[in-house]
This record gives structure tokens, sequence and C-alpha cells, in this order.
């Protein structure tokens, strides 16, 4: 197939969804397919306005326009994307979307006009923007219209199976993992605090703040130097933190801020459980990746956590901020359940493969094709 993938957001931005797009052009490609990437974010060197770059041997539209704040946002983008579809010869679109997706929105709206079978995939939770979206009623529309919908996680699809009605189906179409690539083996956990780590945005949604404070309470039941807190990633809320660290003389917790993907493998590798805290995760793929270093997860209930973590068998899923308090304190004070946890996960690796995704992902082109031609 001739695959064009159409994402608001992609690389050099880093995020879930461009690191996403991203691997599945790679991998989709290995699987003999052709891939097109179609992007409002600029290129490395400033690249937009059609501009082509190739990046790790896809080639990437670059359809930015100039914007404040370098916004993926360009909405004299659809006129030259509906040519560039038509004269590129494609079988199919798959749209990455999230919650605010004005590219990706405006690319459905050309590939569904061109009769050009689409696929959309949805990296979000919808929560309280479901009513806006059904008001709306253009989700809807385009499922009536034979665009086959999908979301990261069961979590994720349930309230937008809710929008598109009984006449459509949404499929579950997780983000991937490259095993090889993060898996470690077993390690000889070193002696001294339950080494606790997260990578995220720092920015209201991921909680980074309240992490902190609930990790400073399971340190208080523990007792001092029971355990010490890795938080990895930048954002806005990134002072907000420091401040909550230095006012509370929180010693044992580092900011190192955004790393590369080999760097946190390995500081992954030395840690001992990896915490979500986020109550809206549609799936986590940053916990994904400790999961298969390893770690057990403490994630929270309703979230795409539970699509690879099974309480108590590879981690442990909690429903509210106590619940995870309680269980970091009770994990360090038993390192041999860490053990008995983080064993589960090096012997069975996560379901989510890259090569098993990317073959669900053209099943999802297929039910495309399908849903157009009927």
């Amino acid at each position: 197939m001739k695959v064009a993938l159409l994402s608001d957001c992609y690389l050099p931005r880093l995020g879930g969804i461009e690191v996403q797009t991203h691997d599945l052009a790679q991998h989709l490609q290995a699987a003999g397919h052709e891939v097109e990437v179609f992007t409002a974010t600029r290129g490395a060197n400033g690249e937009m306005h059609g501009a082509v770059t190739v990046v790790d041997g896809v080639p990437v539209h670059r359809m930015a326009a100039r914007m404040p704040w370098e916004l993926p946002i360009n909405p004299f983008a659809p006129a030259e994307l509906r040519r560039r579809l038509t004269a590129g010869g494609f079988d199919v679109a798959h749209v990455q979307t999230g919650v605010v997706s004005p590219f990706a929105w405006d690319a459905t709206r050309v590939t569904v006009g061109l009769g050009l079978p689409t696929a959309m995939t949805w990296h979000c939770m919808l929560a309280g923007m479901a009513p806006v979206f059904d008001a709306a009623r253009f989700v809807r529309r385009w499922a009536s219209l034979g665009v086959a919908m999908s979301a990261v996680s069961d979590v994720a699809a349930e309230p937008l199976r809710r929008l598109v009605g009984p006449d459509a189906s949404v499929g579950v179409l997780p983000n991937g993992i490259d095993v090889a690539r993060w898996a470690v083996g077993p390690l000889v956990r070193e002696p001294g605090p339950l080494r606790l780590v997260t990578a995220m945005r720092l920015a209201a949604r991921k909680r980074p703040a309240a992490l902190v404070g609930l990790v400073a309470e399971a340190e208080r039941r523990a007792g001092p130097g029971s355990v010490s807190l890795t938080v990895l990633g930048e954002g806005p809320d990134r002072r907000k933190v420091e401040t909550l660290v230095r006012e509370r003389g929180l010693d044992w917790v580092s900011l190192p801020g955004r790393v590369s993907r080999d760097e946190l493998r390995g500081r992954y590798a030395v840690a001992d459980v990896y915490l979500s805290p986020a109550r809206l995760e549609s799936f986590g793929i940053a916990a994904l990746e400790a999961r298969t270093v390893g770690l057990p997860v403490i994630g929270r209930s309703g979230s795409g956590v539970g699509e690879f973590v099974t309480d108590g068998v590879n981690g442990l899923v909690v429903s509210s901020d106590s619940e995870m308090t309680d269980a970091i304190a009770r994990l360090a004070a038993d390192p041999g359940e860490v053990a008995r946890l983080r064993r589960f996960n090096v012997e069975h690796p996560p379901d989510q493969e890259w090569s098993r995704v990317a073959a669900l992902t053209v099943a999802e082109y297929e039910r495309a094709v399908g849903l157009v031609r009927r």
C-alpha cells in the first residue's frame, strides 16, 4: 500500500503522537509499504510552506505556516494538501488526532472529499470534551461516510463509540513498542531506597506536583531514606515543581529535564518502579517503555495504562492518590514484591510489539478501503 500519514505534530517536535507516527512510518516501510508524512510542523531547519524533508528515509511534507511560537497550524494547507494527495496515488490516508488537531481535521475533510480511504486514530481521552464533539457532529458524520475510527486504548475508544453511534465501529489500535530496543533483561537490584521514576510533560494534566506530594507522604510513612524520585521531562509546571521540592526539603527528588530515548532506557534500567499519576492518560507510552525495560508500573484505573498493566501481576492499578501513596509505601518495605513484579515483566514482553501493531494498522487500512467501497 501507499500510505499518507497525516498529523499536526511530527519530529523534530517531541511527544507521544510525534514519536509514534515516526515509528509507525518506519515499521510500515520495513513491512514493504510506501509511506509519506504530511504535517503542520516545521522541519529541523525551519522548513515549511510544503517543503519536503526526509526523516529516516521517509518523505515528510512540511505544510507549516509562519505562526506565533511555531504552532503546528496552517488554515491555508487544505488546497495544496488536496493537490498532493491527488497526485501522489495514495491507497489510504491515516490521520492521527488529539482533542485539538486542526490540521488533522482539515486533512480528514480533504481525504473524505477525495474519496480516499481514511483511517483515523484518536490519541486522547475525550472526557469533558465529548459533549462538544457530540454537538459539533463532525466525528459522527465522518464515521457515517466511511472513516475507519480507532483509539489507542479501550478506555479512549469508549466515549468515541458513543459519539459515532451504533452504526459505526471503533477499533483499538494501540501504540507500539520496539521490545528489542527497550528490554534489558534481568538485573540485580542494588541495596538502597525504592528508586521511583516517571517521564512526563511537566504540565497540569500530567499532575507532576501532585505526584511529588503523594510520594513525599509515602516517604514519610515508610521512613527517611526509604524512597527516591526522578522526574524526567520539561514543561510549564517545572518551576512549580521545583518550588515544591525546595520548600519541602525533598532532596531525594531530582528533575534532570528531558533526555534522549537511549538515556531514558538507561535511567529506567537502574530504577525500581515507574509511576503514572495522570487520570486522563489515553495510553501511556512512557509507562509502556518502562514496563518493557522491566519496571513494575503503578498507574491509575480508568487510564490507558490498564492496557498493559494487570494489578498485582506486573504492576499495581490504583483508584486514587491515597492508594498510590499506600502502594509506594508498601513496595518500599517489600523489595521481594518489587522483584516478583519485575520478573514477570522481564519474562513476558508486552503484546504491543511493533510487528503486531503494524499488522493491526494494515488491517485498519483494509477496513477503511472496505468502508469506502461499501
